[in-house]
């Protein structure tokens, strides 16, 4: 049996995850949009090492309930380990979903970052609506990275320099269609869950735009840099060669392929410690409502 790649990438999954939400922003959603005023019963699909689980439980009604499921044997140790000495009832199953069969009903189905890995995330989409009891909420937060590439600025150069967006935007849409990521499925979710019959479907984007610069402190500045490195912002290619030849089968031409590397590389150049950077990941965050009755 193969090694489970996520198994291997769990701090760099802890490190990167405070990108992408403010904690004050997510008590908004729980307490003014989706009003959620008595306990809830969650699943989790793809939960990881359980980051929603621990985002969202503190900001929900007592008594409230959680189960996490996902392939990686690894995660979900993690993700035990992580809850054992906190106050919540949880449970955490390592299973394939595209395969396992649930028998209860819940209240909220949720996943984070999940979607994009999956071949066909419409049917993913349809078992989390069969997982709801009636009334029960889905909720998405799925990425859409054109709009995330579009969002950085370093101080001192235009974006043009950094970023290839047409590019960019082209490589994700060929992947998309090869059943690779698709990094773009956050614009996509609310149209498959309306033809899912999912009812009062709105969309939010997650809110917080890191700033890095100078004359922060010392700490704060060397957890944020490192947490924009970890994610691969400013990474360096490397072996120019295959990674040009990679992208001309990834669709690019070689003119496009060599901008790209040459963005990357000059990107990789610039960004350090020091440098006055804005970036938002502007996660979309999708929700909606079954009603069987």
């Amino acid at each position: 049996m193969s090694e489970y790649y996520w198994d291997s990438q769990i701090e760099y999954l802890k490190r990167t995850r405070d990108l992408y939400y403010n904690d004050d922003y997510l008590e908004f959603l729980v307490k003014s949009i989706w009003r959620i005023t008595e306990p809830v019963n969650i699943i989790d699909f793809g939960c990881g090492f359980g980051y929603l689980g621990l985002k969202l439980l503190p900001l929900l009604p007592e008594g409230s309930r959680y189960t996490g499921i996902d392939k990686g044997e690894q995660l979900i140790k993690e993700a035990r380990e992580l809850f054992k000495p906190l106050p919540y009832e949880t449970e955490f199953i390592v299973a394939d979903m595209n395969n396992i069969e649930l028998e209860k009903k819940y209240d909220m189905a949720v996943c984070h970052a999940f979607l994009l890995h999956i071949a066909n995330p419409k049917r993913m989409l349809q078992k989390m609506v069969h997982s709801l009891a009636d009334k029960g909420k889905i909720i998405c937060f799925e990425p859409h990275w054109i709009s995330n590439m579009a969002s950085f600025y370093i101080d001192g150069f235009d974006q043009s320099q950094m970023i290839q967006l047409g590019s960019l935007q082209k490589l994700f849409e060929n992947d998309a269609k090869q059943d690779r990521k698709d990094g773009n499925i956050g614009a996509k979710i609310p149209l498959y869950l309306s033809e899912l019959g999912v009812e009062n479907i709105q969309c939010r984007i997650s809110d917080k735009v890191n700033v890095l610069y100078p004359d922060m402190k010392q700490e704060a500045k060397d957890k944020l840099f490192f947490s924009l490195k970890e994610d691969g912002i400013g990474a360096k290619p490397l072996d120019k060669e295959a990674y040009i030849d990679g992208l001309i089968k990834r669709g690019l031409t070689i003119n496009e392929a060599e901008n790209q590397f040459n963005a990357e590389f000059f990107f990789s150049q610039t960004f350090n410690e020091d440098s006055l950077l804005t970036y938002a990941a502007l996660m979309r965050i999708t929700f909606g409502e079954v009603k069987y009755i």
